[in-house]
């Protein structure tokens, strides 16, 4: 798991950390998109205006906004480590102008009052645009986790870790998270409400683990439902994790079905998409006179490397279908 935490804070230095301020980039022009609750802003710093650094913030966030067709009416947003102030023009559903980034000289001081490393200002800049600082520190210390690096209070804001998060968690039984479990919950989906709905389909206690390798690979209550209807009626967490995995849909099975396969439990299915038996190479093999060929068989021939081309480049009259024994 940590290396797939690695690559989200990879994504997240490169496109919002790396470009900005060095030099003297804590201004330049900005693109903004209103949505229903937020306001969508992509920053181009005047020092390189091919580089971009994009994030969201509810439109109650900012001072003055108004997102009305013809406003110029100039606007900020005010965050602990520093605040932008933005002048422009909004005009059919987007908006576009100038921005300036003023750090705030307290915010450093703060956060190693907290016990943090200094943040140097690439680092106070993506802070800024993430809105977390030492109150955000504070109140997940007070939920039981303690922010101790700039990098995980930068997880924490990325992924919106919240104290009313961990309680949520806590409260279906997943109180003893750390923090980097917590951002994995974040980062695949693994939401209170989503562990109720499993819980309600007979996945009730599952580990962190389970709940995520569910989520990463799709495995929906809806899904649950769908192979149940099917008659996979006992499958394990593993079992349905491995059929997504797969490829293991609704429409494979009703397809194997029926080519005459109506018996093949949640394993052999899986076997069978692993070694490509599909319900098309079931159809290919039956045409070259291998109609009586079990899933096994089949199977077989696949790890083999028996396929149509194979048949016939063997056969001496050219491909016409041979006879089971």
């Amino acid at each position: 798991m940590t290396s797939r935490l690695s690559q989200w804070l990879t994504v997240f230095v490169v496109l919002f950390a790396l470009p900005v301020l060095a030099g003297s980039r804590d201004s330049g022009a900005w693109v903004g998109t209103p949505r229903e609750t937020e306001l969508h802003l992509s920053l181009h710093p005047k020092d390189d205006p091919g580089s971009q650094m994009g994030f969201s913030a509810p439109l109650t966030a900012f001072q003055g906004l108004s997102t009305a067709d013809g406003s110029t009416a100039p606007f900020k947003l005010v965050r602990e480590a520093g605040t932008f102030d933005f002048e422009g023009r909004f005009a059919k559903g987007q908006g576009t102008g100038t921005w300036r980034f003023t750090p705030n000289a307290a915010y450093t001081k703060a956060l190693t009052d907290l016990g943090l490393p200094k943040p140097d200002a690439e680092q106070q800049f993506a802070l800024a645009t993430v809105g977390v600082g030492p109150e955000r520190i504070k109140s997940l210390a007070a939920a039981g986790h303690q922010v101790r690096t700039v990098d995980e209070l930068l997880q924490v804001g990325i992924f919106n870790v919240t104290p009313e998060y961990v309680k949520a968690l806590a409260a279906e039984g997943y109180s003893k998270l750390t923090l980097e479990q917590l951002v994995q919950t974040r980062i695949h989906g693994v939401t209170p409400e989503r562990i109720k709905s499993l819980a309600a389909a007979g996945f009730k206690g599952l580990d962190l683990d389970t709940l995520l390798s569910m989520s990463i690979h799709g495995v929906t209550p809806d899904f649950i439902r769908e192979m149940r209807g099917l008659g996979f009626k006992d499958l394990k967490a593993d079992d349905l994790v491995s059929m997504r995995i797969h490829g293991i849909t609704p429409a494979f099975v009703n397809e194997m079905r029926g080519l005459g396969f109506k018996d093949l439990d949640a394993e052999a299915l899986v076997g069978l998409r692993i070694h490509g038996v599909t319900p098309a190479f079931v159809k290919e093999m039956r045409g070259l006179g291998y109609t009586n060929a079990t899933a096994d068989d089949l199977m077989q021939l696949r790890i083999h490397g028996v396929d149509s081309v194979f048949v016939r480049s063997m056969s001496k009259d050219g491909g016409a279908p041979r006879k089971q024994p």
